[in-house]
């Protein structure tokens, strides 16, 4: 049978360095079922401002308070951890990049501090803007363009330098594509924590997971995070829709 070859795109090059580091992370995933119906309906209200700047606002006030989550493994010059004092989420996201679907990864700082209206308008901007005006997608595919051994011993070296990584790689991932019907069991990530979540349901009803390194983390301080992350879904950022919609006073169903 004959076949055609393919060369790989820069953006699938990327990829192809990001999981060979992501294959060396002893990850684990843990799901906690979330009950969102009063966030759901209260984020219609609000003028439907997309569900990942709902989750990255939740988990960067999770990852305020919780020092774990800002913890990162360096295996150079000696094996240790490191914890940054803010937290710097890195999203992948689906464009298209010469006529292929490609992974781009955006970068959120603090999203915490910032407002579910801002973190939708950047959202929204990664996701239409021309590739070539978005800074940090230039600098991915310039990245992608070194050569295969550069580029593998970079990014290596990039996760132990503590200067670097949350710059390039942030303190942690959002991967989901459940717009499309379908959730992640376990996404690949060198990551410390990595978000996924699938299709949320008539209910408000959705399975939301964290992916984390042992090596930085046990499984109980993860869901315990993950319940902290649901106590803001219905908190805090339940509050801010409300003020979003104007009725400050909106009683919805739990």
């Amino acid at each position: 049978m004959r076949c055609r070859r393919i060369r790989l795109s820069r953006p699938r090059r990327f990829i192809e360095h990001v999981t060979a580091l992501a294959s060396s992370v002893p990850t684990v995933p843990v799901q906690r079922r979330m009950k969102l119906l009063s966030v759901a309906q209260a984020r219609i209200a609000a003028g439907r401002p997309c569900w990942p700047a709902l989750f990255l606002k939740a988990y960067g006030l999770v990852a305020q308070r919780m020092p774990e989550l800002r913890r990162a493994y360096l295996g150079l010059p000696w094996p240790h951890l490191i914890e940054y004092p803010l937290n710097v989420a890195n999203v992948a996201i689906e464009r298209d990049y010469e006529g292929e679907p490609a992974v781009f990864f955006a970068r959120f700082g603090e999203p915490g501090n910032d407002s579910i209206a801002h973190l939708d308008e950047l959202m929204h901007e990664y996701a239409t803007r021309p590739i070539n005006e978005i800074k940090r997608f230039r600098k991915q595919m310039r990245v992608a363009g070194l050569p295969r051994s550069l580029l593998r011993m970079g990014l290596r070296l990039a996760m132990n330098l503590p200067r670097m990584r949350p710059g390039l790689f942030g303190t942690f991932g959002l991967s989901v594509y459940s717009s499309l019907g379908s959730e992640s069991l376990h996404p690949l990530s060198p990551l410390t924590t990595t978000l996924t979540y699938g299709v949320i349901d008539d209910r408000g009803e959705v399975n939301v997971r964290l992916i984390y390194d042992h090596r930085v983390l046990d499984g109980a301080t993860v869901a315990r995070a993950l319940a902290a992350l649901e106590g803001e879904l219905k908190g805090r950022v339940l509050a801010e829709l409300f003020a979003m919609a104007g009725r400050p006073s909106l009683r919805v169903a739990a």
